[in-house]
């Protein structure tokens, strides 16, 4: 059994704290885990109550990450398990908080299909087709993606880009612009015609 002699916040990183036992450092812990498991000066540690904490530790890291990930925009379920094996996490780990995730909704793919299709029609109009391709990319379920995109008007989608392209350009009426015009809506009227 070891003593817990100190536990302190490290200097850079606020959120995590070194324990200490028997007068030297032992570990890092992020301060959730610290508090929840009631960690304090004096208390016995066990070798499996360490380990114990260390998963709970691992878990916690892995969590936060994926919230941060998350912070930025909605993720498919492909995109989020991607990036944690990136970052170094084990499997087990990764499905654990895929998991906790999905219970709390945060991680829905029919959501996300339906959030990156509004999106797209909004900001930067695609066809039907390049839609299903990138959800495809970021690994979307065929069926999901079918039921998504459906609703996807081609010819709406060529036209408002082509609107979009239209307000970049200068509103000069030479030839040059007309020309550049029509090109891109015939382009864009191809591409969504795949």
């Amino acid at each position: 059994m070891n003593k817990i002699t100190a536990i302190r916040f490290t200097k850079a990183r606020g959120k995590r704290v070194n324990v200490f036992l028997d007068g030297r450092f032992a570990f890092g812990l992020e301060a959730e885990v610290a508090i929840k498991e009631g960690l304090q000066v004096g208390q016995e540690l066990s070798a499996s109550h360490i380990e114990a904490l260390a998963r709970s530790d691992h878990f916690h890291r892995c969590l936060n990450a994926a919230a941060r990930y998350l912070s930025y925009r909605p993720r498919s379920e492909f995109e989020l398990k991607k990036r944690l094996y990136q970052r170094g996490f084990d499997g087990d780990c990764v499905e654990a908080v895929l998991a906790k995730l999905k219970e709390q909704g945060l991680v829905d793919d029919t959501a996300f299909a339906q959030f990156w299709k509004d999106n797209r029609e909004s900001f930067s109009p695609r066809s039907r087709w390049l839609t299903k391709l990138e959800l495809r990319r970021k690994g979307v379920a065929q069926d999901v993606i079918d039921q998504v995109t459906d609703v996807i008007d081609d010819d709406d989608s060529a036209y408002r880009a082509a609107l979009n392209k239209a307000r970049s350009l200068p509103t000069s009426s030479t030839t040059l612009t007309v020309n550049r015009k029509t090109n891109h809506l015939t382009n864009a009227k191809t591409k969504t015609s795949r």
